[in-house]
This record gives C-alpha cells, structure tokens and sequence, in this order.
C-alpha cells in the first residue's frame, strides 16, 4: 500500500512528502531488530544532540523532548541502534523541504516503516532549520524525517509536529545534493520512494550515485 505524506506549501498549492509502502515483498537480507522488542521505552533525555557524518559535512541538531515526546523517544531509539546509518537523502525540494529515512536494507525498513507513532501536538512551528516526521495521516509517522528549508508554518495546521532543530551546519543542509530534481510523484526524475523501499541503497547507488547520505548518526 503507497502513502502519500501530504503537505502544503500555500493555502493554494499542495505537494507530497512521499513515502512509499509497496506490495511487492523486499529482498531477503540480513535479519533486522524487532521494533516491538526494541522499542521496550527507553525514555529520552530531555534536550540530547545528534550528529550526523554525512558525505557533506557535519550537521548537528539539538532534541528538545518537551516539543514532541514520542517522536523525540522513538528518534533517539532509532539513533542508538544505528537506522539512519548509510541512509540517504533522497528528496531535495528547493526552498521547502529536504526528506531522508529510507533505511538501504530493504528487509530492516520494512520491519519499521510501519510502527505507527500516535501523533505529538504540534508545540514548535515548522520553522527554517526543524527537523520534523514525514507523515501520511493520524498515526503514521514512523522513520521518515525532513528538514525544512524555509518557513513552512502551513505544516502546522496539518499536524506536522518538529521536534528538533538544527544548531550547526545548516549550510550543510542547504548544500545536500539537489540535482535530480523531485520525486516521480511530483513529476520529477529524482529517486522513486517505492523503489528505495524494495531495492535498498543498490537502487540509490547504480541509478542516482550523487545523492549525498548520512555515514553515520550519533547521540552526542
């Protein structure tokens, strides 16, 4: 089943932070973590920093649990156990948004992409620099994030809720490789979600090799 992560830019005009679920089943790779078992609540700290090593330099952003407790918890969960490791940035959207998430083992995703955060009310506004979860409706965030790239205030009122921000390397952020324009959905030729989601990084790696990605994500 395909979710379309609908989001506006204007009262006027609509657009879709895509993330794809597919009916086909993903390869068999190496066995992933339970998320029931993993995700046996391990309660955030209040304010905690990530790092992420991308292959464009580093980008530090700061947590603060109160804007978004259950998507602060379940972010640190999927930092500690490595998720968004050789993950890359597949959708660069000028002057709106820049989306990442898809983990590149197709049989790791699928154990996750489905989690179903309930919602967090939206506290913080969906300012230059947030980090924020792709969603597909009530109760569908699970792993996709994106950075907003401007001042996106009309996510609020949709229930998109950040929970973090950048506090270093937000040039980092700006300069993420943007040269395969849109997703397919949006009627451009960048990556395909769904594809990401069955194929993995080997999709990513043979047809859009630019793409810039994180090395790795660390709790400070």
């Amino acid at each position: 089943m395909r979710k379309a992560l609908l989001i506006a830019m204007s009262a006027a005009v609509s657009l879709a932070l895509t993330g794809c679920s597919s009916t086909e089943e993903p390869k068999k790779e190496a066995a992933a973590p339970e998320p029931k078992k993993e995700a046996a609540k391990e309660q955030a700290p209040q304010i905690y920093k990530v790092d992420f090593d991308t292959s464009k330099g580093p980008i530090v952003v700061e947590v603060h649990r109160d804007w978004a407790p259950l998507g602060a918890d379940h972010f640190y969960l999927l930092v500690k156990l490595g998720f968004y490791d050789d993950v890359r940035f597949f959708r660069y959207s000028r002057r709106f948004i820049v989306q990442f998430g898809i983990n590149g083992n197709p049989q790791v995703n699928a154990r996750w992409s489905n989690i179903n955060l309930p919602d967090d009310p939206v506290k913080q506004s969906n300012t230059r620099g947030t980090l924020t979860y792709a969603t597909a409706g009530p109760r569908t965030r699970s792993t996709q994030l994106f950075f907003n790239l401007g001042n996106n205030a009309a996510l609020d009122a949709q229930g998109f809720s950040p929970f973090a921000k950048v506090v270093s390397g937000m040039d980092v952020v700006e300069g993420l490789y943007s040269g395969y324009g849109e997703i397919p959905d949006m009627g451009g030729q960048g990556p395909d979600p769904g594809k990401i989601e069955i194929q993995g990084n080997e999709y990513l790696t043979s047809h859009f090799p630019r793409l810039d990605y994180i090395k790795k994500a660390t709790i400070e």
